[in-house]
């Protein structure tokens, strides 16, 4: 993280000569509409789903792009400040914000951390409930401490929620003259998260196995609010890799349980889950955490509330 910061700096003081040279072209080409940008997949869809063709919506990250490894460019800092809003998810996904705060004129951008009114899971918390599942009663192996909370904040549907109506808020204050389209359009969005968190309880609520295993620690908030518990391979990172102890850990929880299936991720590694279902004889199957979804999934239609209906559908053949 000290890494990242450090080169967030260098670009910042790069990013001033090239606004020096270009950021007037950049400020002449915008539209009189207000010019919002945000950082990566489910941020964008909430955003837009409020602004509708009331604002233009950009999305800092590229298609595909795996945020957790994201650090910005000089020109993705510049169009950042030549916004009239910059919205992120929480400071614990987008760690490089912090040190790009200090250079960003909040009198011109608006910065908005989207989750801000939201409770974070503290991963300590979290790998604690992991160890009681996986712990067999006379021994027992611990995980090591982190200072992190988990960011996918998102996969809650209540948590997403509660992102718009933030998101929302912030584009009204920004721009009133269209308070009535943006409360219209953020009610009916919201109508449809309220539709998908009722599929999940319903499909959820009577399970029996609530319990599931998964590539990445991703689906903390999922889990929490379904009354299900995630065992993770690897942490809240996506490239973390798991310790010899962590990994027959696993495999002795999978064959005492008769584990079917392990969830993994489309845009993160998987070798070490196909390396534990081979070795344990189960399948594999998909589980977006929607870090990111890929420019043939948008361009085919693909959103957050449809990926979050396939992972429903994923779920419901293991936690049943």
């Amino acid at each position: 993280m000290h890494k990242k910061s450090v080169l967030v700096g260098l670009l910042l003081t790069l990013f001033v000569v090239v606004l020096a040279g270009c950021g007037q072209t950049a400020t002449n080409k915008r539209s009189n509409k207000l010019q919002v940008v945000t950082t990566f997949y489910p941020i964008y869809e909430f955003t837009k789903a409020v602004a509708g063709s009331d604002a233009d919506v950009t999305m800092l990250m590229p298609a595909g792009t795996e945020p957790h490894d994201y650090e910005p460019s000089a020109k993705d800092i510049g169009k950042i400040s030549q916004a009239n809003v910059f919205i992120y998810s929480s400071n614990n996904m987008e760690t490089w914000v912090g040190s790009l705060k200090s250079s960003i004129d909040e009198g011109q951008t608006k910065i908005l951390n989207a989750s801000h009114s939201i409770k974070m899971i503290d991963e300590n918390d979290e790998l604690k409930s992991e160890e009681a599942e996986l712990a067999d009663k006379e021994e027992t192996t611990s995980f090591e401490s982190t200072d992190n909370y988990d960011p996918h904040i998102w996969l809650d549907p209540e948590n997403a929620k509660e992102m718009v109506t933030n998101i929302s808020k912030e584009l009204i204050q920004q721009d009133p003259k269209h308070k009535q389209d943006y409360v219209k359009r953020t009610n009916a969005y919201l109508k449809k998260l309220t539709t998908l968190n009722t599929e999940y309880e319903t499909t959820l609520k009577n399970a029996k196995n609530k319990t599931f295993v998964t590539q990445h620690a991703a689906f903390a908030y999922l889990a929490k609010q379904y009354g299900l518990t995630q065992v993770a391979i690897a942490g809240i990172s996506s490239d973390g890799e798991p310790s010899p102890n962590r990994l027959a850990e696993l495999q002795t929880y999978i064959k005492k349980y008769h584990v079917d299936t392990i969830f993994t991720e489309a845009n993160d590694s998987s070798k070490i889950a196909n390396m534990l279902a081979r070795e344990t004889n189960i399948k594999v199957k998909g589980l977006n955490p929607i870090e990111g979804l890929s420019k043939a999934q948008i361009e085919g239609g693909e959103t957050y509330l449809s990926v979050m209906q396939d992972n429903l559908k994923s779920l419901k053949t293991v936690v049943k």
